[in-house]
């Protein structure tokens, strides 16, 4: 008997805080770290092409290469907002920024 477990000793066997989740609640995880990789991908591809043009400033590339690379990002950029990975607001102040540096060359 005294080996025999008592019947609220189950409940104390896990550990606090831990609980199952619901089927959905788990497909919300999944749909989430799906996105959370996806988001994270294009805001790499949008700094690699910040990083490029940033290269061609600093070389002083043609006027013309500079400007289609600008527009590039701008495409780049204007496409995030819409799927909803960046706001508005830092598209527009990134623009904004980028065009700036470009306007001094």
């Amino acid at each position: 008997m005294a080996s025999e477990k008592a019947p609220g000793a189950a409940k104390a066997d896990k550990k606090k805080g831990e609980k199952t989740k619901r089927p959905s609640a788990q497909k919300r995880n999944l749909q989430s770290e799906k996105r959370r990789l996806s988001n994270r991908s294009f805001r790499s591809s949008v700094n690699t092409a910040i990083r490029s043009l940033e290269g061609a400033l600093a070389q002083k590339e043609e006027v013309e290469k500079i400007k289609l690379r600008l527009n590039e990002i701008y495409s780049i950029v204007d496409k995030g907002v819409k799927r909803g990975v960046f706001k508005s607001q830092k598209a527009a102040r990134t623009k904004s920024r980028l065009s700036a540096r470009c306007a001094k060359v």
